[in-house]
């Protein structure tokens, strides 16, 4: 099952991944996205196993890879999420199967028919605003893009698989931010660098009418 709120995992090492995995995991957050930036399949592969250890004391998490479709099989992760410029959707789907959960990346309402097209189970549609966690940032879309390309597909008469906002989205964006037709937000240094994540993850899920499938 898809959840509404997802954590992408951020850190320049292994260890402050782990530190920020366990921060998400400890505050409620049911849905991680492991990315771990210019690093190798082994090291991703290492961090992976790790992070499973942790992620075995809370029941019924789901656990994404970004970018790379065999560490998702050799870990057994729920799926994998792949950029514009990654491994193709059609190749991840022969490797995992039909059983796995494929997310890509989108901008624009060509990428958006692209992902319909290529089977996609949820789309991460962004940027929102400027943010620090990713190099080479797509054109930011702020409010007005995403209900633009909602209306595009309305008109298209084509229905998005879930449509997760990301990027520099804060607790205040999300009343209209749902409104546009997303289904829930995937979020980093939001959570990472937030004094009380706990805290922070009770206000999300009221916003973004999530319910709480396991207890801290």
């Amino acid at each position: 099952m898809l959840k509404k709120l997802m954590y992408i995992s951020q850190g320049e090492n292994q260890e402050t991944q782990l530190l920020n995995i366990s921060k998400a995991l400890d505050s409620g957050c049911n849905c991680i996205q492991i990315r771990y930036k210019n690093r190798s399949e082994s090291e991703v592969l290492q961090l992976t196993e790790q992070a499973k250890k942790m992620i075995s004391n809370f029941p019924d998490v789901t656990l994404i890879i970004n970018d790379h479709p065999r560490v998702a099989l050799l870990t057994d992760a729920h799926g994998v999420h792949l950029g514009l410029a990654d491994s193709p959707v059609k190749e991840a789907r022969a490797l995992l199967g039909a059983h796995k959960i494929i997310g890509g990346t989108a901008n624009t309402i060509d990428n958006l028919l692209q992902r319909i097209a290529e089977g996609c189970d949820y789309i991460g549609l962004g940027p929102y605003r400027y943010t620090p966690t990713k190099e080479k940032l797509s054109p930011i879309l702020g409010l007005t893009g995403y209900q633009n390309l909602f209306r595009q597909l309305k008109e298209l008469n084509m229905t998005p698989p879930a449509v997760y906002a990301i990027g520099g989205i804060l607790p205040e964006d999300l009343e209209a931010l749902m409104q546009t037709g997303i289904y829930g937000i995937a979020f980093s240094g939001l959570l990472s660098q937030h004094p009380n994540p706990t805290e922070l993850m009770d206000i999300l899920r009221k916003k973004t009418h999530e319910t709480l499938e396991y207890s801290r």
